[in-house]
């Protein structure tokens, strides 16, 4: 007898794989994408973006074709296909802590690839949860419904990793950074309406591939060629340049992260004369955008640059600055009165309290006017989490600090305008970074030290996240580092002007102060929140669905 053929009939979705390797496959495909969604070791080319929009599309297919469904095993393979993608996508996203650990943490070589693993191995749990979600409801409920839930479970996992976990490094909506388009969500959703938005272009997209009805796909390229369109307009057009009214001076010390930089007797002397006169200046060398790699900086144009600056900025560096030294605050006082200009310097805070990574606010008259403490400290960097579990770590690295934790959100006023201050690591934190705007900071500044991430992905990767907080909060964000990104970024996440990394220079640069409010900076994560609710409700009702069809079943057995 000939085979029979079976053709699929029209809007029935395709079959698809059912090996677990091609599985797998389709979820390192999607790992893969996602990594270049993001900056690689260098600014990331504007049509990356794009790859935001598909990278998805393999691992949805693996785990929610025909047969994959069919399998007895199908709920076990989704989570761990997803799991494995989740791990291997944080390894080549965050393998820069292997450098970071090896070089700067003093952690052997195979302690340093342990740590980045264990890492990978416990936020890729969220991408297992991802796989395991959608096919508890592909299963239970339908095609439909999986699809449906995909963007609202995706963004309540991002919440969950910011939440629980603390580490909301490079989630999905931060590569539209350039998109002046997608990012007008930011305003009112932060970056997760962004991300949702993203998972529901993947969404429909699959849609249409595991449809076989012609009508569906011609709309599904028609929308996706129409999609491209849009998104390139986005990337090369915007809005005129940004209101100004003043003009920072920020300094780029260029400290070796891994040697110990102690200015004592006539080396203090001639690096203090060297702060005072970098904070005088109104001109500087700077690239139009990102920093370029081999390209010297031009002059830019400094016409409206007249003294004294809105603010001289010191970034955070491990330094021989300490609030309560009399040298530090005898040279923040020259400083601020010589250049009649307010400073804001990053140093060791300490007082009777404690010791903290803190800036210190000095007015123009040179009196230090406050102080802001870190609250979100970088874990095993600048405190022991979990101290009676983990007691080996200072052993693990001569780098861990003992830091205290900040208690405050606090502004600082200068000449009529707040400013709000964030350290390093806390520009990820969307919802805490709006705190400042919330309390009334009209311009943002945050000081860094990314000495400690070399020359790796993550000094792009982390520029892009402090963009995003422009964006959110509608804010001039001031940007000042140890030895590069330092830039200004104005209220849509556009870099201004920036120095070029790894050298010891100083940046001037306009920026401008605002003070109105986005709904994200007065609610915060609402919609990512609400998101939650969607999937809290949607995991009730697929098990109660569940439940009525056990018992209409039963039902009709006893009738029998």
């Amino acid at each position: 007898m000939a085979a029979t053929v079976r053709t699929p009939i029209a809007g029935q979705p395709r079959k698809g794989p059912a090996s677990l390797v091609v599985l797998i496959f389709l979820g390192i495909v999607t790992a893969v994408l996602l990594d270049f969604c993001f900056p690689v070791a260098g600014p990331m080319p504007r049509w990356r973006a794009f790859l935001a929009w598909i990278a998805l599309v393999p691992l949805l297919y693996g785990l929610l074709n025909e047969r994959a469904v069919s399998h007895p095993s199908y709920l076990r393979r989704a989570a761990f296909t997803g799991y494995l993608c989740g791990v291997l996508w944080y390894i080549l996203n965050c393998y820069w802590i292997y450098q970071t650990m090896l070089y700067y943490g003093h952690v052997p070589a195979p302690g340093s690839a342990g740590i980045v693993v264990l890492y990978s191995a416990v936020l890729g749990l969220y991408f297992g949860l991802f796989g395991l979600g959608l096919a508890f409801f592909r299963r239970r409920v339908g095609l439909t419904a999986a699809l449906g839930l995909a963007p609202f479970l995706w963004t309540a996992l991002e919440l969950a990793g910011a939440r629980i976990t603390s580490v909301p490094w490079d989630q999905l909506g931060y590569s539209q950074v350039d998109s002046l388009w997608m990012t007008q969500l930011a305003p009112a959703t932060g970056v997760y309406g962004i991300s949702f938005v993203l998972v529901l272009s993947n969404v429909i997209l699959i849609a249409v591939w595991m449809s076989s009805a012609r009508a569906a796909w011609i709309k599904g390229v028609v929308s996706m060629l129409a999609l491209i369109l849009l998104l390139l307009f986005s990337l090369w057009t915007g809005p005129a340049a940004a209101a100004t009214q003043a003009y920072a001076v920020l300094i780029q010390p260029n400290i070796d992260v891994a040697t110990n930089d102690n200015w004592i007797g006539p080396e203090w002397d001639g690096d203090v004369r060297w702060i005072i006169n970098q904070a005088r200046q109104t001109c500087t060398p700077a690239y139009t955008g990102m920093p370029e790699r081999n390209a010297a900086p031009p002059p830019p144009s400094c016409a409206q640059n007249t003294p004294p600056p809105g603010i001289v900025v010191w970034p955070e560096v491990a330094s021989w600055l300490r609030s309560d030294g009399v040298r530090t605050v005898s040279l923040l006082h020259d400083l601020a009165t010589t250049a009649h200009v307010p400073v804001i310097a990053g140093m060791v805070g300490h007082d009777s309290t404690g010791t903290y990574n803190s800036a210190v606010f000095v007015g123009s008259d040179g009196v230090i006017a406050g102080r802001y403490d870190k609250i979100h400290l970088v874990p095993f960097g600048e405190y022991v989490p979990y101290r009676q579990v983990f007691f080996f770590a200072h052993q693990l690295t001569q780098q861990v600090d003992d830091f205290n934790r900040g208690t405050r959100r606090n502004t600082f006023i200068a000449d009529g305008h707040a400013f709000g201050v964030f350290i390093c690591y806390e520009s990820v934190f969307a919802d805490e970074v709006r705190e400042f705007a919330k309390n009334g900071a009209e311009v943002l500044v945050n000081i860094s030290d990314d000495g400690w991430y070399g020359d790796t992905s993550a000094p792009w990767q982390h520029l892009n996240m402090a963009r995003m907080r422009a964006i959110e909060n509608r804010r001039w964000l001031i940007r000042d580092t140890n030895n590069g990104i330092t830039t200004v970024i104005d209220p849509y996440g556009r870099v201004t002007l920036s120095a070029p990394r790894h050298t010891l220079t100083s940046l001037v640069a306009r920026y401008g102060y605002r003070s109105d409010t986005t709904f994200y900076t007065r609610y915060g994560d609402v919609f990512a929140y609400f998101c939650c609710v969607v999937c809290v409700v949607a995991v009730i009702s697929g098990l109660l669905t569940r439940r009525r069809t056990d018992e209409r079943a039963s039902s009709s057995t006893s009738a029998v």
